[in-house]
């Protein structure tokens, strides 16, 4: 059986705006994240609460659905945690990480929740390893609008240089972990297409593998940005063919030797496709 390839995707929705959870859905994103935090004023967290724990209830891909609460310092924390449990959320993306006492905190709560912490601040940074690393964890997610505010990043290179040490030490975390590769942060460009490029882009070398999105026509950009190209699966499924062949052996290919490491990229080439 095919290993499951992580989300590329991650479609944000204002969990007080139901009437768009359908159209989040019908996307095309791997994943809808229903927002209880920054897109919601304090005056609608109930409401958007009720709304997420409704479509919690009846979705029918509730797999795809993540549910991004408050964090820990908030009013709202326990009544969103209670929101999940009641719902059997099958994922939470936690605000503010920066504790794995936090991450316990919410798995006790509602247990076999998978977590992906966002790490948005200098301190979620260095804490890195221990996030990726907690019991229950996923993937880590780069907050970097957040992130740029704590370190007081301005200018055009914030977006750019600014972020790369943060991105490094959160990819080499995720690997380390053995977690699946983190999440970029939003392009806040909308209809910038070649900026939503340029930034996954930069975050794809890090070794970052999804994205985080704020509106539906980001979708398609970006799967395709991250789908390898045809003739990058073509090479691939040659390697994969001249392995088999080779019963697994290292083998000439083009005049270059195929051993362990380029098969195996050529696998992930392959599975990146499907």
């Amino acid at each position: 059986m095919a290993t499951p390839v992580p989300p590329r995707s991650y479609l944000f929705v204002p969990g007080d705006r139901p009437e768009r959870f359908a159209k989040a859905l019908a996307s095309g994103a791997d994943a809808v994240v229903v927002d209880l935090e920054d897109a919601v004023v304090p005056a609608a967290k109930a409401v958007a609460r009720e709304a997420g724990a409704a479509l919690l209830a009846g979705a029918a891909e509730a797999d795809r659905i993540v549910v991004r609460i408050n964090d820990e310092s908030t009013p709202w924390f326990e009544a969103d945690l209670a929101m999940l449990r009641a719902g059997v959320a099958r994922t939470v993306m936690l605000p503010k990480a920066e504790r794995t006492a936090t991450i316990e905190r919410v798995r006790a709560a509602c247990p076999g929740i998978a977590v992906l912490p966002l790490v948005e601040s200098a301190r979620g940074v260095l804490a890195a390893e221990a996030l990726a690393a907690a019991e229950g964890v996923r993937r880590l997610v780069f907050g970097t609008i957040d992130y740029a505010l704590d370190m007081d990043l301005q200018g055009e290179l914030a977006t750019t240089i600014g972020l790369d040490a943060a991105a490094s030490r959160i990819a080499l975390a995720s690997r380390a972990a053995g977690v699946q590769p983190p999440v970029a942060g939003v392009t806040v460009a909308i209809d910038d297409e070649a900026q939503l490029q340029s930034d996954m882009a930069r975050a794809r070398a890090h070794g970052f593998a999804a994205k985080l999105c704020i509106h539906p026509k980001q979708i398609t950009p970006l799967h395709a940005l991250l789908a390898p190209g045809a003739d990058e699966l073509a090479w691939a499924q040659r390697v994969l063919e001249a392995a088999e062949r080779a019963g697994g052996a290292a083998v000439q290919l083009d005049g270059r030797m195929v051993d362990k490491p380029v098969i195996e990229r050529a696998r992930r080439i392959v599975q990146r496709a499907r």
